[in-house]
């Protein structure tokens, strides 16, 4: 029996929406992410790492993602991941190719059951690293809404190699593709849609400095300082200008492949939800703005892609 392949590590995500581009003050000037690449309706910002860019800014007309970004790492493991992908009877956007964008490399794009777009990427152009305290190094994880959580977590178990790192009860599976507890998890909602992005600090101190630096600008969280249960993590979440939950984090646990067992953690016990007893559960005003507005994704892709066949 073959190997299923995995996906090899988020690179990022691309978010688009009305007027984005104009909030790029907000991410330079208090988030911490640096302009690496801008063109007309869209500006790319990086991290501290050497990846090319981590949050997207890209204008359109409805808010939600544009695409979520996968690396993989090499050629052979792209073509095989686009191979199983095309078994498994996902809605693949094309054959593996160069792209074209400023980041460049060689892979393709596929769509989740929520109509998503989820771009894979290797021979990426890559940065320097930088070293600044207290600023975001990469993006740690990425939540989305889904009305059919059994459905869409199956999708990247099955064809995208995902394994399951643990539950909260039954509304949130948390996802990995590497050792990283989760890179993507899913929240059990009424629609499609983003629920919050996370970003990682390098060590406690410069999460915690983070949070003072948004603070000192005006900016407080609307959930945290905490440390979640599932993936052992401290939070701390804003809401960006443009109303999209964004976190930072440090310290995610890192999984041991040979002894995890995944755990059900439950949500009505506050000192598994919050260890530290610090930020308490999520009021009502949380919930709503991390349940986001209704994205359809790409149905048309799909479409298309249908007719192609």
């Amino acid at each position: 029996m073959t190997d299923i392949v995995r996906t090899g590590s988020l690179r990022g995500i691309m978010m688009r929406g009305p007027g984005l581009t104009q909030t790029l003050p907000f991410y330079e000037d208090m988030w911490g992410l640096k302009l690496a690449h801008s063109e007309e309706g869209t500006a790319l910002l990086r991290g501290t790492g050497e990846e090319t860019f981590l949050y997207g800014l890209k204008e359109g007309p409805v808010f939600g993602i544009e695409y979520v970004h996968f690396a993989m790492p090499d050629r052979d493991s792209m073509d095989a991941l686009h191979a199983q992908c095309t078994a498994e009877g996902a809605t693949v956007l094309g054959e593996p190719a160069d792209f074209d964008d400023w980041a460049g490399g060689y892979g393709f794009e596929v769509l989740d059951p929520d109509n998503r777009r989820l771009r894979f990427r290797t021979d990426a152009r890559l940065l320097e690293e930088e070293t600044e305290w207290a600023k975001p190094r990469k993006v740690s994880h990425v939540v989305l809404n889904t009305p059919d959580m059994e459905g869409t977590q199956d999708f990247y178990e099955t064809v995208l190699g995902f394994r399951v790192s643990d539950y909260s009860a039954d509304q949130m599976v948390f996802l990995r593709c590497n050792s990283d507890h989760h890179s993507i998890a899913l929240v059990r909602g009424a629609y499609a849609s983003v629920n919050h992005v996370a970003f990682e600090m390098p060590t406690l101190d410069e999460f915690m400095r983070g949070i003072g630096r948004m603070k000192q600008k005006g900016h407080v969280p609307t959930w945290g300082p905490g440390r979640h249960g599932p993936g052992d993590n401290p939070f701390a979440y804003f809401v960006s200008p443009s109303g999209f939950v964004i976190e930072f984090t440090s310290e995610l646990q890192q999984i041991d492949e040979t002894t995890h067992e995944a755990q059900v953690w439950p949500r009505d016990d506050p000192e598994k939800m919050d260890r530290w007893m610090t930020a308490g559960p999520p009021t009502p005003a949380q919930r709503a703005v991390m349940q986001g507005r209704p994205d359809p994704g790409f149905p048309e892709l799909r479409s298309k892609a249908r007719g192609a066949a």
